[in-house]
């Protein structure tokens, strides 16, 4: 593992960094640290300005091939343009979604045209996109998906529901993980659908959360269209151009989200020694432990960057998703703990919480979405440590 950076490196984060500090003053100013998890609802309209100023500047896709719009940045200059975004506390990114898991999708999968038609809109921060995977009986099983599409001449018609659709309310595209063939077995007979949210037949029922925003959603297709061209990869082999989407999700942004850790450690480290929770030596411990704790997922993380193989997870990347989402959750706790009675009392009314309430409650969710804590563990036993597969 190397974690030196190169002279080329330090020139790119201080061009990052001056970047960051520049445009995060004036009519930035007031977005610092606003748009994260439990705050999605906050200022969007001037995060969605926010990311066209990005992309206006080169600073959205870093890691793309340039002849995609991106920076051809590499891996150790991915890592720097996530740890000095965190590091200045800019806003969360609203296309997040297209430009981590949509477009490096198109890049390895999609054809000519849809490189064209698709890339560019989400490097300049134009157009917005949402995942269309999980159904009310297709979690953790995403293969048991029934939303469906029929072809209809030069078109493909799509009828089911998803749900857990992050941002799909402000969405322009969704990518649809549809079953296309009713009769084969479950694991084929699957596409994966580019399809335009802004249409007849499609209805978005946002999911109050206990942050009282509304970052996921429901969406029911009924009848809504797409082209027939706008299939990524082959029609029912749509299941290959899937896990290739799911395995963009852990790259060199987890090393800018320990840094967005750091700071809410930090600000409860602040806490504890103000209000004097930090003189209970059994809270100084676990102040301290949560300190060591991230530092290993950061060590980790860098191990596992280092020894990528292509776009294959090793066996030391199994469990990262395991680790930080257990740790972010008792981080959370521990936020609570460190505030004592302050931790039932809103900020406002008729329901405004302080960042630190708003962590907690986000995080009970960690060790559920992107994969519970339950199936990280299936995967951990049969993928790195070859055990019998769990019974059926």
């Amino acid at each position: 593992m190397d974690l030196r950076f190169t002279a080329e490196d330090e020139a790119f984060r201080a061009e990052v960094r001056q970047w960051l500090t520049e445009h995060l003053s004036g009519e930035f100013a007031h977005l610092r640290g606003r748009g994260g998890p439990g705050d999605e609802h906050e200022a969007f309209d001037e995060r969605l300005e926010w990311e066209r100023a990005l992309g206006a500047a080169g600073w959205t896709c870093v890691g793309w091939p340039e002849e995609h719009g991106g920076r051809g940045a590499s891996l150790h200059q991915q890592v720097i343009f996530y740890e000095e975004y965190a590091r200045a506390r800019a806003p969360g990114r609203v296309g997040i979604v297209g430009e981590g898991l949509l477009g490096p999708t198109l890049i390895a999968f999609g054809t000519d045209a849809q490189q064209r038609r698709f890339l560019p809109p989400i490097v300049r921060g134009e157009e917005l996109w949402c995942q269309g995977y999980s159904e009310p009986n297709a979690g953790s099983d995403l293969a048991n998906v029934a939303t469906r599409a029929v072809r209809d001449g030069d078109e493909w018609v799509v009828t089911g529901q998803k749900v857990w659709t992050s941002l799909a309310h402000w969405s322009d595209w969704c990518f649809v993980l549809c079953r296309t063939d009713p009769d084969a077995p479950k694991h084929r007979g699957i596409s994966y659908l580019l399809v335009p949210m802004h249409q007849p037949g499609i209805e978005v029922r946002p999911i109050v959360q206990v942050t009282g925003t509304s970052e996921f959603n429901e969406v029911f297709f009924d009848g809504a269209r797409t082209d027939a061209d706008n299939v990524v990869g082959e029609v029912n082999g749509g299941w290959k151009v899937a896990m290739g989407t799911l395995a963009f999700e852990r790259g060199a942004s987890t090393l800018g989200q320990q840094l967005g850790f750091e700071n809410e450690l930090g600000q409860i480290t602040d806490i504890a020694r103000k209000n004097g929770a930090a003189d209970d030596p059994v809270m100084r411990q676990r102040l301290a432990r949560s300190w060591i704790g991230l530092r290993i997922m950061r060590f980790n993380a860098l191990r596992t960057l280092s020894a990528l193989r292509g776009d294959e997870l090793t066996r030391e990347g199994m469990i990262t998703k395991l680790y930080w989402a257990t740790w972010h959750r008792e981080l959370g706790e521990l936020a609570m703990d460190v505030l004592g009675a302050d931790a039932a009392i809103a900020e406002g009314l008729p329901y405004e919480l302080t960042t630190l309430q708003r962590l907690f409650l986000f995080t009970r969710a960690d060790t559920i979405y992107g994969g519970s804590n339950q199936v990280q563990r299936n995967i951990i036993g049969e993928r790195a440590l070859g055990l019998p597969r769990e019974p059926t």
